[in-house]
């Protein structure tokens, strides 16, 4: 069992989630819901490493041998109804990075990407409703695997409950099929809560998983790490003017005008858009310039002012008027030459 594997990994292996820089809670947590054998919901803004948390789990398990059937039935336990009728006998090896499956939550999300569909060629020589012309969906695939299910509540209410019956029934049904499931995988999803176009989950759906609230980074130090690990390197930064790039970004976080917050990666982009910057204008080492000519360009789209605030001043003035503030602090507390 996936659970079990997950389980022994993280306790007799002592494997952890190196690639998640920080947030020690957020992985004792998880680690914890995970030994538990509890599908999970990581709710937090984007940019803040879900995604990587989610692989990173993938990255715990071992490659595991299993049917080439489309459903990776185990050899020694096949239950889809290609390898039961013995029309399947072909084997592969699955590696860690193969056992992650990743779905998009969207509106445009269909039951059919989830569950599967019928095969149209398959069809037409097989038969309309003949197994041999059904093509698994991403919910198969992640058997013996994480199923990942990114920005889950941006998909449609139908979406949800395909999968409340998968995780709650072991049953999957789509057109004159249903399957009693052997699937085993672990879900784990991610919400973000300041978007304002999703659908609610169900009490029913949530009371089947545990839900971990991630938050950005807790320290300078610690996205400092996550920069240096995460960002590219083309030219020389000086740590101070580094620090300057970061403490802004975060310094934004704190403002209580803005509605919509700027990530990681906001960082990491005005990271490597300021050594570009010092390229372009034939230097190899990045001054204050560099960062406020990429300001505009890397923050107005990745923050939204309060609508109270709209009527004052507009998100470049902001930006702008907010950095030389923050720069004339630094200077007056003599952190900033």
């Amino acid at each position: 069992m996936i659970f079990d594997e997950l389980r022994e990994a993280l306790i007799k292996e002592n494997k952890d989630f190196d690639e998640f820089i920080g947030q020690e809670r957020v992985k004792n947590q998880l680690k914890s819901a995970l030994i538990s054998g509890h599908h999970v919901i990581l709710i937090g803004p984007p940019g803040i490493g879900k995604t990587t948390l989610g692989k990173n789990i993938a990255k715990l398990l071992k490659e595991k041998e299993v049917m080439d059937c489309g459903f990776n039935c185990d050899p020694k336990d096949p239950w889809c109804p290609f390898c039961k009728s013995g029309k399947i006998t072909k084997k592969k090896i699955l590696k860690p990075e193969d056992r992650f499956i990743r779905i998009q939550g969207s509106p445009d999300l269909t039951y059919e990407d989830l569950i599967g569909d019928i095969d149209p060629s398959k069809a037409i020589r097989y038969g309309a409703f003949s197994i041999e012309a059904f093509k698994p969906g991403k919910i198969f695939r992640a058997n013996n695997g994480i199923l990942f299910f990114d920005e889950l509540n941006r998909c449609p209410p139908k979406l949800q409950n395909a999968l409340l019956q998968i995780l709650e029934e072991k049953k999957a049904t789509i057109g004159s099929y249903e399957f009693d499931l052997k699937s085993d995988f672990i879900l784990i999803a991610t919400m973000n809560p300041e978007d304002e176009n999703t659908e609610p989950l169900s009490d029913v759906f949530l009371d089947r998983v545990d839900v971990i609230y991630v938050n950005y980074p807790e320290s300078l130090e610690i996205e400092k790490k996550i920069i240096d690990k995460k960002a590219k390197q083309i030219c020389n930064v000086d740590e101070k003017i580094k620090e300057i790039m970061i403490e802004f970004v975060r310094y934004l976080r704190t403002n209580e005008k803005l509605e919509k917050k700027p990530s990681v990666r906001a960082s990491i982009s005005l990271y490597e858009r300021a050594q570009a910057n010092a390229l372009i204008n034939k230097r190899d080492y990045v001054i204050l310039e560099d960062v406020l000519e990429s300001l505009i360009s890397v923050l107005s789209h990745r923050i939204r002012l309060k609508p109270s605030v709209e009527y004052t001043t507009n998100v470049k003035d902001f930006i702008k008027n907010e950095f030389d503030f923050f720069i004339k602090n630094k200077k007056e507390k003599g952190d900033f030459p």
